[in-house]
């Protein structure tokens, strides 16, 4: 039975003495949900391809180096750079953190990619088929799928004895299904509109699958596999750059010319800092798919 104090925030979302892994967590979406957790108390290590990306990821936002923080918050790690789509490079990360880890109790598969784009708005089939064909090519659409979908399934692979152990006597905070995965999958997976992005919404769409899939399969070592679907947030995939920080900003015009966009704005990084300590932190939650997309989803047609 719970009292009222138990009901704050601090308490609610406090993540001290828990350790992560984020996988593209340098840039983005996975930087926020990095800075998150760290905020918050948590030991968060991050992979990327990119040294430097890493290197200023930990330098900079560490909460250690925030003194507005205080005591309240943990510690950015950069790992060495990792291609989440090699399975030794994996492993390698997994071997690396069992040297200084006992467990792990979250993890988030954020690395991803874009993939090629052609928008098709012909309506004779003719011109329909030699803009798709020609500006899409089958090794762009495996790339996606290699990155976005099926590193996705090996990360979480890789680190499920690593999760299990954070539940085990000696683990970390030793709850059942206290360990879990976010996956980072997107709003274009929910959708109905390819946007012209076929291989990517295609492969958020499987991204999506997979994880109810591993949710109901991964049950049985009593780790939860949960997702975030982001709409339009700021990284390097929407922007096409970053600055010193590895922070971007949404290209002026961007979501006002979309026109689909409820809120009429870009997404915070604090929104997505709150999906995820909401999926760490709640243990009852499994399987489940949150968009925070600022009600785009009520808008664009979905499946």
């Amino acid at each position: 039975m719970a009292s009222t104090h138990h009901f704050q925030a601090a308490r609610l979302f406090d993540v001290k003495g828990y350790v992560a892994v984020v996988t593209g967590g340098a840039t983005g979406i996975g930087l926020m949900a990095t800075q998150a957790l760290a905020a918050n108390g948590a030991k968060v290590y991050i992979t990327s391809r990119r040294e430097e990306v890493l290197a200023t990821a930990a330098e900079t936002h560490s909460p250690d180096l925030q003194h507005e923080m205080g005591e309240t918050g943990g510690q950015i790690i950069a790992l060495p750079p990792c291609d989440v789509r090699k399975k030794e490079d994996l492993q390698k990360v997994v071997d690396e953190i069992s040297k200084k880890e006992k467990y792990i109790n979250l993890l988030i598969c954020n690395a991803g990619i874009a993939g090629p784009k052609a928008e098709p708005k012909e309506e004779d089939a003719n011109d329909l088929k030699k803009k798709l064909w020609e500006n899409e090519s089958v090794e762009e659409w495996q790339q996606t799928f290699e990155t976005d979908v099926t590193s996705v399934y090996f990360t979480t692979v890789a680190f499920l004895p690593l999760l299990q152990a954070a539940i085990k006597p000696g683990g970390g905070p030793h709850e059942e299904y206290s360990a879990s995965v976010i996956t980072i999958s997107s709003m274009s997976g929910l959708m109905r509109e390819s946007q012209g992005h076929f291989s990517y919404n295609a492969a958020k769409g499987a991204t999506v699958h997979l994880t109810k899939l591993m949710s109901t399969e991964f049950q049985k070592a009593k780790i939860r596999v949960n997702s975030i679907a982001p709409g339009y947030f700021p990284s390097e995939m929407t922007a096409k750059q970053s600055d010193d920080r590895n922070k971007s900003e949404m290209p002026e015009g961007k979501i006002e010319s979309t026109g689909h966009v409820p809120l009429m704005r870009a997404g915070r990084d604090e929104e997505i800092g709150m999906g995820v300590l909401f999926f760490c932190k709640n243990h009852y939650v499994n399987g489940e798919i949150m968009a925070i997309d600022g009600g785009v989803l009520n808008v664009v047609s979905g499946r």
